[in-house]
């Protein structure tokens, strides 16, 4: 195996995990997020801090790796001792002077030549992978002299054995295994930093891309980068050889295949973050079967792997020529971090970021919200302790630089949108489905009633006409009978009475024929009582029919009220529907405000933009926003924007004239979040910084409004604060000087004094330096003296004159202490010299 530069890495041992010292412990000790790899070294943890957003303090950490000895430095030093001795137990590392003096370091890590690669991104890049999976940004970065095995730690695809895989393969490794590929998205880009070029080592003619700050933020954004999706491991490590392939590289004495760029791979991890969802509740708080859905979140994070060139020295390299030039560029470019590394170390007021590209690319990951981790490669050679020395003294003075972790989460209106539209669309379709349901089964028990209603009609229309039929039979049958005894005794009585002619009477014969005709006239009388009972009896059939026929009605009644409850049901559901469209087209319309407010606030930090945007009407219509919406996003980005145009004293003017200190006060007294607080602080800063608004700024509420966001704490919010007061007590004493205002402060009078002392030794530079430079200025106003005595600033100032950082505030504060008399007076009755 070897490294690309061509320095051989033997792999003669095992990697053995130490336990860290304790006075080197870091404050967390998170655990390990991979099943897959329980030996990593370091361990991860996520505060409440962390998942509220809010800045965490992160140290960079530094890990120290030592290259073996190569053919050609086992021949030449055979007669010599290493230069350098590791204690990687005691994370310590020693540098030979001669053979009696040393000079000792303590690093992160400390790993030896037979550290395996699996040891060395397991305790240098996976604490930051991890991270990365969170939400926060990352970096892992080599530094070392040309031909220490930077390239190798790092990009080594490990083709031939796989043990070799460097950082940046076994990186995506976890991260593909981590992410869900339904919601979740990895996009890469591979650049490489040439002579201050930077070029698209996957698309080669892409050979000049700007690098875009937000003058805001001050984010960077490479637009014209190529970005490709990843999905799988094989089409990363195809895109890892086409930008190898793409790299400059050039032999020199050092090193047969040395790097002549810097190599910037950049991971953009965009993870899909969802609360729980709540219950809808109608009018009557009964629980709807409806839930209302949680704001969906974006986490967008990246992980950035730079592969420095290595530093080299030109008579050691024997670079001539173009090479030289190269080299030259190399040097500048490495030597513009390290000053930024050195100011971001010692707390200066002014890193010089700007002065490469490096390092413009680079902001983020020093005294930035990313959590980086560097890695410094060394030799074993004592020819080049210098440059080993260089290196190390590097790494010691990265370790003293403080980052703030911050998670970037974004509210995903389009996700939302989808999701209510998908809600819509399949309640839509379920209220026709049971719409439907219900007007065939409305239909099917309509015709069974009508079917069962005819069938009883039809048996009992049968039933009465038979007996009807029946009863009138019998009944004629009865009356011929009688008619024809009738006849028949009428015949004999005539030819009896005939033949006795005397009229004696009735015979025997005959009495016997009134008793039968009597006897018929009773069974007459018993059929006919038969048939009246018949016809009760039928009457009675009748009634049970009807009884039938009303139960019949009873089931169409029923059947009516289910109607009348999914038509209450429908109009319910017709109403959810009302309601759920309304919030649509609101998130719809909230969003599309949103982007809108955004892109005048990103055009609102150019200058060139800022007379356009005021006379196309923006600026109105910002503050439109402000004194109308209650949304804390929308308040917040035209906060932003009014910020960005206050810088210009036109606008200022403007601003106030409309009204707009008035409205930064409210937006100030309601809003709770800090990224809010901390537009609205910056815009009223801006504006204290004008000479001709001070009496009006201070009229309508503007200090109290600036005193009032100090209530939520965060260092952003006070830093802007800060220098709003820095800014007016500024204005006040040029006002002051030249006869335009007297009598007290007023930032005494509106009660800011006490604030501004007890800020004056703020552990954050930023606040710390507007402090004193508004102490300074309140003071040369001799008429604030007894105030600021009585309320402990000259205490404060004696200790600016002695201790400030900044040489023209301690002078100022120094030659303010001498010329005020009351303040002369109290140094001398404290008997304090300045």
């Amino acid at each position: 195996m070897a490294y690309r530069n061509g320095v051989a890495l033997a792999q003669r041992g095992s990697a053995v995990k130490f336990e860290r010292p304790n006075h080197l412990r870091t404050p967390s000790s998170p655990k390990p997020r991979f099943p897959h790899s329980p030996g990593s070294a370091v361990r991860r943890s996520t505060s409440a801090a962390a998942r509220s957003g809010d800045g965490v303090p992160g140290r960079v950490r530094v890990s120290v790796r030592l290259r073996p000895q190569n053919t050609e430095e086992m021949m030449a030093d055979a007669d010599f001792a290493d230069c350098v001795e590791l204690q990687p137990e005691l994370k310590r590392l020693k540098l030979r002077k001669n053979n009696w003096d040393s000079d000792t370091y303590e690093f992160d890590e400390v790993l030896t030549e037979f550290a395996s690669q699996k040891r060395v991104y397991e305790v240098v890049a996976k604490p930051v992978v991890e991270s990365v999976l969170d939400g926060y940004n990352g970096t892992v970065m080599a530094y070392g002299q040309t031909g220490t095995g930077k390239t190798f730690t790092l990009g080594q695809l490990g083709e031939e054995d796989t043990s070799d895989r460097g950082i940046m393969v076994r990186s995506m490794e976890d991260i593909l295994a981590d992410i869900s590929p339904g919601t979740d998205s990895v996009t890469v880009s591979y650049l490489q930093l040439y002579m201050e070029t930077l070029q698209d080592l996957l698309n080669p003619a892409n050979d000049n891309i700007p690098i875009v700050e937000d003058p805001k933020t001050g984010d960077v954004s490479l637009s014209g980068a190529t970005l490709v999706e990843i999905k799988d491991q094989p089409s990363f490590l195809e895109l890892l050889r086409v930008g190898e392939t793409h790299r400059i590289a050039a032999n020199t004495k050092l090193n047969t295949e040395s790097s002549r760029s810097h190599a910037i791979l950049t991971v953009h991890v965009k993870r899909s973050v969802v609360d729980s969802e709540d219950v809808v509740s109608t009018e009557n708080n009964d629980a709807s079967h409806l839930t209302k859905p949680s704001k969906p979140l974006v986490r967008k994070s990246k992980l950035v792997v730079v592969d420095l060139a290595g530093s080299e020295r030109i008579h050691k390299s024997g670079s001539e020529g173009y090479m030289l030039e190269e080299a030259k560029s190399i040097n500048l470019s490495l030597s513009a971090l390290g000053k930024c590394i050195n100011a971001l170390a010692e707390n200066n007021s002014h890193v010089p970021f700007r002065d490469s590209k490096l390092t413009r690319l680079l902001r983020d990951s020093f005294g930035g919200t990313a959590r980086t981790s560097l890695i410094v490669t060394i030799g074993p050679s004592p020819r080049y302790r210098g440059e080993t020395s260089s290196t190390i003294l590097f790494g010691q003075r990265a370790m003293k630089v403080e980052n703030m972790l911050k998670i970037k989460e974004e509210f995903d209106y389009k996700s939302l949108s989808r999701r209510l539209e998908v809600q819509l669309d399949n309640l839509i379709a379920e209220n026709e489905r049971q719409q439907k349901t219900f007007e065939e089964e409305v239909g099917r028990l309509n015709l069974e009633a009508q079917c069962r209603i005819s069938e009883v009609e039809r048996k009992f229309a049968d039933a009465l006409e038979k007996e009807r039929l029946k009863c009138q039979m019998e009944y004629m049958e009865s009356v011929k009978q009688l008619e024809q005894k009738l006849v028949s005794n009428e015949k004999r009585h005539g030819s009896n009475y005939f033949v006795d002619g005397c009229g004696e009477g009735p015979t025997p014969s005959s009495e016997d024929e009134v008793s039968e005709i009597r006897k018929l006239f009773e069974n007459e009388c018993n059929r006919r009582k038969a048939a009246e009972a018949e016809v009760e009896h039928l009457k009675i059939l009748l009634g049970k029919n009807t009884h039938t026929q009303a139960g019949g009605d009873a089931e169409v009644i029923k059947v009516h009220s289910i109607l009348e409850d999914e038509v209450n049901q429908k109009k319910k559901l017709e109403e959810e529907i009302i309601i759920l469209r309304s919030q649509l087209l609101q998130l719809n319309f909230e969003a599309e405000q949103i982007h809108a407010v955004k892109m005048v606030a990103n055009l609102a930090a150019e200058e060139v933009n800022q007379k356009g945007i005021v006379e196309a009407g923006g600026l109105s219509s910002l503050l439109m926003l402000l004194r109308r919406y209650e949304d804390e996003t929308v308040r917040r980005v035209a906060a932003g924007a009014i910020a960005n145009l206050a810088m210009h004293e036109a606008n200022q003017e403007l601003i106030m004239a409309e009204g707009g200190i008035t409205l930064l006060s409210m937006t100030a007294s309601d809003a709770e979040e800090p990224q809010t607080l901390r537009m609205v602080a910056g815009a009223i800063a801006n504006l204290c910084g004008n000479d001709k608004i001070l009496m009006k700024l201070r009229s309508q509420g503007g200090i109290k409004a600036l005193l009032g966001v100090v209530r939520c704490g965060h260092p952003d919010v006070l830093s802007q604060v800060a220098r709003g007061i820095a800014n007016f007590a500024k204005c006040e004493s040029r006002a002051s000087s030249q006869g335009i205002k007297s009598g007290t402060s007023f930032l005494i009078e509106d009660g800011a004094l006490p604030w501004i002392v007890h800020n004056a030794n703020n552990e954050a530079a930023p606040i710390r330096r507007h402090i004193e430079l508004a102490l300074c200025h309140m003071a040369q106003q001799e008429v604030n003296a007894k105030d600021m005595i009585n309320g402990g600033a000259l205490w404060e100032l004696v200790r600016i004159s002695r201790d400030c950082t900044r040489e023209d505030i301690r002078n100022l504060a120094r030659r303010t202490l001498t010329s005020i008399l009351p303040f002369k007076s109290e140094l001398r009755r404290l008997r304090i010299d300045v």
